[in-house]
């Protein structure tokens, strides 16, 4: 079987509050005066005051003295000092501090904790508090105790002590760091000294004055000029040779290969070729004219073809003799300006060596005056700043900002108790945790209780069809004074009656009329009213003219002998009736009487039953033998439907042998007794011989406030009214 649904719907949950609405408007009530009294109380027996002063937090960075403006410090960084402030206001020492004042020792709170410091300092820890506000500069201080002055006073004297120890601590590292740069700033001026006389020893070593360069505008040595000089004839004349060198390997490359497009252009220019030129065009023209008028084989075509030969040749002879004329003399005159860069190369790279000899020399010197004059710069440069931060710290000494911690003001006397305390906090807060805790005592009430009351309940854990729902005999007050295994025949148009009625169509059309020739009606445990069922089942049947038999099969608990009483109208007939009286299902089952004899009227036209008869030592056996098969098949012709009112499956197992034999199995679930695991075992019992359940009928249902019930029952109240009405009306007309 599926789990249950664990969900409330909003109807469902709104329906608990309206069931359980006394409940939760007690304990509300109970909450508000709960809140009052505990307001009282502790107004007058535990009052408390929270005393509250400001502690203004400098920006962590030192201040130079000679500037007006502030350094600017990240927020981070700021709210960052504030919180180191407030833990050395709540560190233990801070706080041993506090108890060892005069001001604290003498006033009522410190008498209450004995003067034990221990337990002065473990109250202080919960009600003595430091906030630092992260966008604002100041660190918040408080004290809460019974006595609003003894607060301010503790306050006041908390913070008076720990901005006189920040300041001594502040101005004792001053004062420290003072002494240490005096004895730095002697260290300098003797490193000072040694630094002048370094920078004589130089110029009296190398005999040169001039070491030190000017600042502020170019200028070289003359030693630095000429190498420089040098440098760049001897690098222009490199390239030169380089670039000679490269022409000279090309000049050879063009001597022996192809002739390129520049020595083409020279042998153009040549006055032969232009000549030996102009002839050729002529010839050729010539010959296009000779070739119009004389044909391809004419002699004049032939000579004057010879003569174009000719000069062609001659040209090509002297294109070749140019060509070597003019490449030969190229290279000749590359090689001679190649030999005389080298020795022009020679020349200044002896000289450029002598320069450079003097330029290093130049350089050893400098570098040696420079080294000394860097480190009496330096020493000039530290022993300056070293003066000013001398100055600097004196005048952080002396100035009434040192300490990083100023007080804003003292803490006034608290005028109201701490919000803890008011009664707009109890009230409200006494009336909503009692309506709290009553709205949770109602679904808590309502979720244990596990017992199938309503058709939800048969949805979500049982998932078997509900044929119909029984109200309550409360519920019904024509039933009241009635059987209610009767409720159908003697009181037809109340709200029970109808419900049957009800679960008759709905059992009709859940199955054809041979599936529900034979039914079976049980129950898990005794009482849950399966015989109601049964006999009122049988009556609305009877009543749309069907011919029903019922059987009762309850041999530990026999109902309809009692229900029905035997009628004895004819006193001749009392010897016959007296002997037959006990006969019975038992009777039929072990072969001491025929069905027929066992069935008898029920006193309603269309209804016979069969009592249980004496109650057999094997009930089980007897209800699965062969006998009673034959017995469902015989009686099958006879009528329309055959009812069996079986026993308890969760007490005997007689019930599930019924199951078997019949068509189909109804099931009775009380709603004011039946649990929810109770109806799951009994489902779970028929299915394990397979039987076919059609449905359930919920038994004895009462009317819940918010619930479904409530509103059909008295919607069907106003309507069975109006048709009493009519009915009345109908009779009186028909008299009349």
């Amino acid at each position: 079987m599926p789990p249950a649904a664990a969900s409330i719907t909003p109807k469902e949950a709104l329906g608990i509050l309206r069931r359980h609405i006394l409940l939760i408007f007690v304990l509300t009530i109970l909450g508000l005066t709960a809140g009052g009294g505990g307001w009282y109380l502790f107004k007058k027996y535990l009052p408390k005051y929270t005393a509250i002063t400001y502690i203004e937090v400098l920006p962590p960075v030192e201040k130079d003295p000679m500037e007006i403006t502030a350094p600017q410090v990240h927020k981070d960084i700021l709210y960052g000092h504030r919180m180191s402030i407030v833990d050395l206001i709540k560190q233990q020492s801070t706080l041993q501090n506090l108890l060892e004042s005069d001001v604290v020792r003498d006033t009522m709170w410190f008498e209450r904790r004995d003067g034990d410091i221990r337990k002065a300092v473990k109250y202080l820890d919960k009600h003595f508090s430091a906030y630092a506000h992260r966008d604002a500069k100041f660190v918040e201080v408080s004290m809460t105790c019974r006595d609003a002055r003894e607060a301010a006073d503790i306050v006041n004297e908390m913070v008076r002590l720990f901005i006189n120890t920040q300041r001594t601590t502040e101005r004792k590292e001053v004062s420290d760091r003072l002494v240490e740069i005096e004895k730095r700033r002697e260290g300098v001026e003797q490193e000072l000294r040694l630094a002048e006389k370094g920078l004589e020893d130089v110029r009296e070593r190398w005999g040169i004055t001039d070491l030190a360069m000017p600042v502020g505008r170019n200028f070289q040595h003359t030693i630095s000029l000429r190498l420089n000089n040098l440098v760049l004839e001897k690098d222009g004349l490199e390239l030169a040779i380089s670039q000679f060198s490269a022409d000279i390997s090309n000049l050879k490359d063009l001597a022996t290969g192809p002739i390129t497009v520049q020595i083409e252009y020279v042998v153009e220019r040549d006055s032969v070729m232009v000549t030996l030129a102009q002839q050729l065009v002529f010839l050729e023209a010539q010959l296009s004219g000779a070739l119009t008028k004389f044909g391809e084989n004419h002699r004049v075509v032939l000579r004057t073809r010879e003569q174009i030969d000719e000069i062609r040749k001659r040209r090509g002879l002297r294109k070749i003799k140019i060509a070597n004329q003019t490449r030969r003399a190229n290279l000749e005159n590359a090689r001679d300006g190649l030999h005389i860069l080298q020795e022009r190369f020679e020349h200044l790279e002896k000289l450029r060596q002598e320069t450079e000899a003097k330029k290093e020399e130049l350089d050893l010197a400098r570098i040696q005056y420079e080294q000394r004059l860097k480190t009496r710069d330096e020493r000039i440069t530290m022993l300056d700043l070293i003066k000013e931060q001398v100055e600097k710290l004196k005048m952080v000494h002396d100035a009434p900002e040192t300490p990083k911690v100023q007080a804003v003001g003292i803490a006034p006397i608290p005028l109201e108790m701490v919000f803890s305390r008011q009664w707009y906090l109890w009230f409200p807060g006494g009336t909503m945790l009692g309506f709290m805790f009553s709205i949770g005592l109602a679904f808590l009430v309502e979720l244990t209780n596990d017992l199938v009351r309503t058709p939800s309940d048969v949805a979500k854990f049982l998932h078997i069809p509900l044929l119909g729902v029984i109200p309550d005999a409360s519920e019904d007050s024509q039933v009241r004074r009635i059987e209610l295994c009767h409720a159908v025949r003697l009181a037809p148009y109340s709200v029970i009656s109808e419900s049957y009625r009800r679960c008759r169509t709905n059992l009709k059309l859940s199955g054809t009329a041979d599936s529900l020739k034979t039914l079976l009606v049980s129950s898990g445990m005794a009482g849950d009213g399966k015989t109601s069922v049964a006999v009122n089942l049988a009556t609305t049947f009877v009543a749309a003219d069907k011919k029903v038999l019922l059987i009762d099969a309850n041999f530990r608990q026999p109902d309809l002998q009692r229900l029905f009483p035997k009628i004895q109208t004819d006193m001749l007939e009392d010897k016959l009736e007296t002997e037959n009286f006990d006969f019975g299902l038992s009777s039929v089952l072990m072969n001491q009487c025929s069905s027929k004899e066992a069935v008898r009227p029920g006193g309603i036209e269309g209804l016979d039953i069969i009592d249980c008869g004496p109650l057999p030592a094997n009930p089980a056996e007897l209800l699965g033998s062969t006998r009673m098969e034959e017995l469902l098949d015989q009686q099958r012709k006879n009528y329309d439907h055959i009812i069996i009112d079986g026993p308890p499956v969760l007490l005997v197992s007689d019930a599930k042998v019924l199951a078997r034999l019949v068509d189909t199995t109804i099931l009775i679930f009380n709603a004011a007794a039946t649990s929810r695991g109770a109806a799951q075992r009994t489902i779970r019992e028929f299915k394990e011989v397979n039987a076919k359940i059609i449905g359930c009928v919920l038994f004895a249902a009462r009317a819940m406030k918010g619930g479904y019930f409530h509103e059909q029952f008295k919607s069907y109240r106003k309507y069975e009214k109006k048709a009493k009405k009519a009915r009345k009306a109908a009779l009186a007309a028909s008299r009349a």
